[in-house]
């Protein structure tokens, strides 16, 4: 068989998080790579998941996602955010966020769209708009602030653009967006008519209290984007992969549409489970985002013990330095280099950009710090011991 696959996905390579790891296997480093938790979220979800499973039935969830999530999803948006949310036409319960992220950017896109993208950005986006027949549009942000600039937007835009998508607090450079720069994606989606797909999975991971504001709940913006979310990153059940979308019923069917041909419908029993987690009241969230901020600033200590330059870090569970402050120019050689030397794994910044990006920086790494504080003082000290 010679007939050539669909270079979007055949031309690229595996995700650097799955090289990563099994490099870490490889060398029995500690794998600081891989955005997962390595301890289990609220024991509760996993008993209700559990009684769920026992109950049944074990059968096909509707399409949209059981209404016991939708429900409870309408619940948090008003909670947190003051939106109010028709549960019935408005949420969508997808495979993980990544499946909501893909079913936005094919149900939006079509082809010879241009989809407005900011450097880094979470490996799904691109080959999802070129699988759409779209074209990505990207645009770098500038180290160390990776802010989104006015004019850097105003000069990508065309008479093509149809979508832009922004993820905040964002992966991997920990940022926190602007109501600033959120108003300033506002008003050129407004302007011109565009789709804002929202990537907030992280948004209730944000630290010394700096506020986390939706863009949905810009004037103007209520009705032409939407917000996703991950179940897994709100409490620590990666492998679970429930996902979900808010926004207006336009959109939202329109990703429902897209998502019933590849993943169809998701699993019931932790659906259930998510729904009471959504609800969990309000001393779940502070010592979750406690917990974690403890977690940053252990493994930003540690880091700074070992000689590097950590970047300021306002959300997400992932820390970045610049490998310039160790003598090193060059992270992907940088990340293999402590794995095999040190015992301990990165991943390099510049893989969350296209592969043939000249201008991506070459001088930062990610680190991980969802995990035990055991395993960062073990990590950070052989951090220290190797490059001090």
């Amino acid at each position: 068989m010679t007939r050539p696959l669909n270079p979007v996905f055949a031309g690229r390579p595996v995700t650097i998080f799955a090289v990563m790891s099994a490099l870490a296997r490889q060398h029995g480093a500690i794998n600081l790579g891989q955005g997962f938790p390595d301890e289990d979220g609220p024991r509760s979800l996993i008993d209700a998941a559990a009684r769920a499973i026992e109950a049944g039935p074990n059968q096909y969830a509707p399409v949209q996602g059981v209404p016991e999530l939708r429900q409870a999803l309408a619940r948090s948006n008003k909670r947190f955010y003051g939106l109010d949310i028709d549960w019935e036409q408005e949420t969508l319960v997808t495979a993980g966020a990544t499946a909501a992220l893909a079913a936005a950017f094919l149900a939006f896109l079509q082809p010879g769209d241009e989809a407005i993208l900011f450097a880094p950005f979470y490996d799904t986006y691109a080959p999802m708009v070129e699988a759409a027949g779209a074209v990505p549009r990207i645009i770098p942000l500038k180290p160390p602030g990776w802010r989104i600039e006015r004019a850097a937007l105003e000069a990508a835009l065309s008479p093509r653009t149809r979508v832009i998508a922004i993820n905040s607090p964002h992966n991997p450079t920990g940022r926190v967006l602007t109501r600033e720069e959120l108003g300033v994606i506002a008003e050129a989606a407004i302007e011109r008519d565009l789709i804002v797909i929202c990537d907030e999975v992280y948004e209730h991971l944000i630290f010394d209290d700096v506020p986390h504001t939706p863009l949905m709940t810009i004037l103007g913006m209520r009705d032409r984007c939407v917000r996703i979310g991950s179940s897994g990153k709100t409490f620590s059940m990666t492998g679970w992969r429930i996902g979900y979308a808010t926004g207006p019923e336009r959109l939202i069917t329109g990703m429902m549409k897209a998502h019933q041909f590849f993943a169809y419908v998701c699993p019931p029993h932790l659906q259930f489970a998510v729904a009471k987690g959504l609800d969990f009241g309000d001393d779940y969230y502070r010592a979750f985002i406690a917990g974690m901020q403890a977690k940053r600033d252990k493994i930003v200590d540690g880091l700074r013990q070992a000689g590097l330059d950590v970047l300021p870090c306002e959300g997400t569970y992932f820390a970045t330095v610049d490998i310039g402050s160790v003598g090193r120019e060059d992270d992907a050689a940088f990340c293999r280099e402590i794995t095999e030397k040190a015992g301990v794994t990165a991943v390099p910044v510049s893989a969350f950009y296209a592969a043939d990006d000249k201008s991506a920086p070459r001088r930062y790494a990610r680190f991980c710090f969802c995990k035990k504080h055991d395993v960062l003082e073990e990590a950070t000290r052989r951090l220290k011991a190797y490059l001090t």
